[in-house]
């Protein structure tokens, strides 16, 4: 009791440290979401509107990248951003930028997996209707992510919980480093290492809030869709 009493009271008490890294995890997981949503609702759209050879593979393969342990993806992108890559140039590695990367890459599968299944879950008429009246195949993404907007909603919220709660492409990718790079989960990590349990616990009622709220969020969207 004693040790959560005092991660509260550095929450509440407003610790520099402690909330600059609840901002800038929000602020990398709410950026990968977003770079991540922009490639992942079409291609699950596609996914669910398209009829072409090998659709199934297309779909398991995406099925399958989403149980791929977050440490190979901050090693393959690591491979990519370091001096030696082929963007190493851009100077994303223990970089803001690189961790997003990363992580955008982490939920792209999951959210292209999480669109085409809500969006399968849809009346098969209305896309019938829209075939009907010819619509072209943009005119059909466009009113199919409309009707499908909550299915969406709770993918792009599985998503940022998938990355918020990730560790290893942060450490990889980002380095810890304090007041740059450092998350929420990178810190948890270095600090319960240190010994200081409590502003460990601190970060981790942080993080736990969140997964509540995202879930409860999810289940909201669930039922209304």
């Amino acid at each position: 009791m004693t040790a959560l009493r005092e991660a509260m009271a550095l929450l509440l008490g407003g610790d520099a440290d402690i909330w600059w890294t609840i901002g800038a995890t929000l602020r990398f997981s709410l950026s990968a979401t977003f770079f991540s949503a922009l490639l992942g609702v079409p291609s699950g759209a596609l996914l669910f509107l398209s009829r072409f050879r090998g659709r199934r593979i297309a779909v398991a393969f995406m099925n399958a990248c989403m149980a791929i342990p977050t440490v190979v993806i901050g090693l393959f992108v690591y491979s990519l951003i370091s001096r030696s890559g082929p963007l190493g140039s851009l100077n994303l590695l223990y970089n803001p930028g690189g961790v997003i990367l990363g992580q955008s890459l982490l939920a792209f599968p999951l959210i292209t997996a999480m669109a085409y299944t809500g969006l399968q879950k849809l009346d098969p008429r209305y896309h019938e209707t829209l075939l009907t009246l010819g619509a072209s195949r943009r005119r059909r993404m466009s009113a199919i992510l409309r009707e499908g907007r909550l299915v969406v909603l709770q993918a792009l919220l599985i998503g940022f919980g998938r990355i918020i709660g990730e560790v290893g492409v942060a450490m990889m990718l980002g380095g810890n480093i304090h007041r740059q790079t450092r998350t929420m989960t990178t810190a948890i990590a270095l600090d319960a290492g240190k010994g200081e349990f409590e502003r460990a616990l601190a970060l981790g009622l942080v993080v736990l809030s969140l997964a509540l709220i995202i879930n409860l969020l999810s289940q909201l969207v669930v039922r209304d869709a």
